[in-house]
């Protein structure tokens, strides 16, 4: 079956290309990120440094640059740290988003960037200006900032990483046994983004146990192999282990691996179990293994190098994602501007060996098929997914999304009624869904292809989910500038997905914002997840840091409303992982 296209509609406010940013808050850009040093945990948190609390100078004005003050340029660098260097690169080579060096940006002009960063695009865009997040006064500063050369942060290397890390418990002083009485497995570990902290939620009663205080902007939540250690890392690249087992579950063990960062991983095949633990950076680019019971930095390897089809030196090349192999003792990470999969033996860190994989430009996210062989990922740049048998290490495929752009998190693994087992992803400036065939054994015929194509809500999805116990397919639509659509969610019957090309599935759409009864905002939903049993899907209502958001939780078998969960502590909740489901890696 070949992909099917289908002319393009209208559902963003802007038909230009350029993109501006994409896995930024909906939230007030000015403000600096909370300071741990004036925290409760300052006892044993270093400061958190980012890109934007570094002090820039403005580069070598020249006599036609844009007049900026210092005052603004400094502003203006943290806004583009918050809000566009994880798309656009800290040093606007462009990834996910479009380069942004002043070569390109000047011979658009600034009338033409004011325009883009106010009202955004279809390629998942946000539009800053008309959705209240950046000022009129912010959105002159941004475009005229976007004129000028980047600034150029500092490296960070070992001495940095051991003045950062702290062992708050060692392991000899922690637990043997369980020591509470949570079920460990039904937590969900809530990025509250803006916070600067994770909420640990209780997934049968909804009763926030614990918020614990992390890094800036918790991007991901990732659980050992054991069960026992939560690993969150933030934007500012500190990674935080939270042992599950105390009587009251708190940090043990934390360092900063580097200025930004998105990526952190543990060792799961056996035998290594909880041995080792990996991060991986976005400034600088690099990754780190550590010791997996102390986060003490063992090794430190760098990724810049040639991108893998032009071979050009590129001086960015950004850790998208890392996930763990279950078939060896490697970690699979994602080099998103050299297009490179690395598959790195943990096996013996001395002689530390690599298999370097020629995949796709820019890696981005994915995640395991339902067998846990075979790792799929996003390249944003080609629309292509990239198939790698993580048990010949080794390249399987790469496929063509029909011109779309992809962007699956993790993406979902279900049965098709007539495809057998796919893997699904959505896209960002379009509203389709993509089914790509996982089973060569079973159903030759359609492994590795896209075998189905169609439409969701609408473009700027970042999201989509099922769980093995569901006959449902979940689909966000996040970064739609249209708020209706942002604040709803697209639900598919599995069962019901035919095998006609001609005939799209009908989806169900849940008003998840209209839910949570939140009446100020531009309240967005973001990331279905499931509980352990695969009963219950939780969607994150993200709004702006200083207004009310809201998880709400959603009967998988009904559809209906099951429960809203409201606290002033929920701030700007977005991720979600439970336990057992990230444990297991379940998707």
């Amino acid at each position: 079956m070949t992909f099917r296209a289908r002319p393009a509609r209208t559902l963003l406010l802007s038909t230009a290309a350029l993109v501006f940013g994409l896995l930024a808050a909906p939230v007030t850009a000015q403000e600096k990120p909370k300071d741990h040093a004036d925290d409760p945990a300052a006892a044993y948190e270093p400061s958190m440094t980012t890109l934007a609390e570094i002090q820039v100078e403005i580069p070598g004005l020249k006599p036609d640059d844009p007049v900026m003050t210092q005052e603004e340029f400094q502003r203006a660098t943290e806004i583009y740290f918050q809000r566009c260097a994880g798309c656009h690169g800290v040093l606007r080579n462009g990834a996910t988003g479009k380069a942004l060096t002043p070569d390109l940006t000047r011979a658009n002009g600034f009338d033409y960037l004011k325009s883009f960063i106010t009202y955004g695009s279809p390629a998942g865009m946000p539009n800053w200006g008309t959705s209240g997040d950046m000022t009129e006064a912010d959105v002159d500063m941004m475009a005229r900032y976007l004129l000028l050369e980047p600034p150029a942060p500092p490296e960070w290397g070992m001495p940095d990483m051991k003045a950062s890390w702290k062992v708050i418990v060692a392991p000899e002083d922690r637990p043997t046994e369980k020591m509470n009485d949570l079920d460990i497995e039904n937590l969900m570990s809530v990025t509250l983004r803006d916070a600067g902290q994770i909420a640990l939620i209780d997934g049968g009663t909804y009763e926030i146990k614990e918020v614990i205080d992390t890094g800036y902007a918790v991007h991901i939540s990732r659980i050992s192999a054991s069960g026992r250690y939560l690993f969150v890392i933030g934007r500012d690249a500190k990674v935080d282990m939270i042992d599950l087992w105390m009587e009251k579950p708190g940090v043990v063990a934390t360092i900063k691996i580097g200025i930004e960062a998105r990526s952190v991983e543990t060792s799961k095949f056996e035998g290594y179990e909880d041995k080792y633990a990996i991060a991986g950076g976005y400034w600088p680019p690099q990754y780190v293994i550590m010791d997996g019971n102390t986060l003490e930095p063992l090794k430190i390897v760098s990724t810049r190098g040639n991108i893998y089809d032009e071979q050009i030196y590129h001086p960015e090349p950004r850790v998208a994602s890392i996930l763990s192999s279950h078939f060896k003792p490697e970690f699979i990470v994602n080099v998103k501007e050299t297009g490179k999969i690395l598959m790195v033996d943990y096996s013996d860190l001395k002689n530390l060996k690599t298999t370097e994989i020629e995949a796709e430009r820019f890696l981005h996210d994915g995640g395991l098929d339902s067998t846990h062989r075979y790792f799929m990922v996003a390249a944003n740049a080609r629309n292509k997914i990239a198939v790698v048998d993580t048990k010949e290490s080794k390249l399987t495929a790469l496929i063509d999304t029909g011109g779309q752009t992809p962007h699956p998190g993790r993406g979902a693994n279900f049965t098709h009624p007539v495809y057998g087992p796919v893997w699904a992803t959505s896209h960002l400036g379009d509203e389709t869904v993509a089914l790509v065939g996982t089973d060569p054994e079973g159903h030759a015929d359609y492994a590795w292809k896209i075998v189905d194509s169609f439409y969701a809500l609408g473009g700027g999805s970042l999201f989509i989910k099922t769980h093995p116990n569901s006959q449902h397919l979940y689909v966000d639509a996040t970064l739609n500038p249209d708020a209706e659509i942002s604040a709803s969610v697209a639900v598919f019957d599995i069962a019901k997905m035919g095998g006609d090309p001609a005939v799209d599935p009908e989806y169900t759409t849940l008003p998840i914002g209209e839910w949570a009864g939140i009446p100020d905002g531009q309240p967005r939903v973001v990331q279905p997840e499931f509980n352990k049993e695969g009963t219950e899907v939780w969607f994150s209502v993200w709004n702006a840091k200083d207004k009310e958001s809201a998880i709400v939780v959603v009967d998988d078998k009904t559809l209906e409303l099951k429960h809203v969960i409201k606290d002033p502590r929920l701030i700007t909740p977005t991720g979600k992982f439970n336990v057992l489901n990230t444990q297991k890696d379940v998707y």
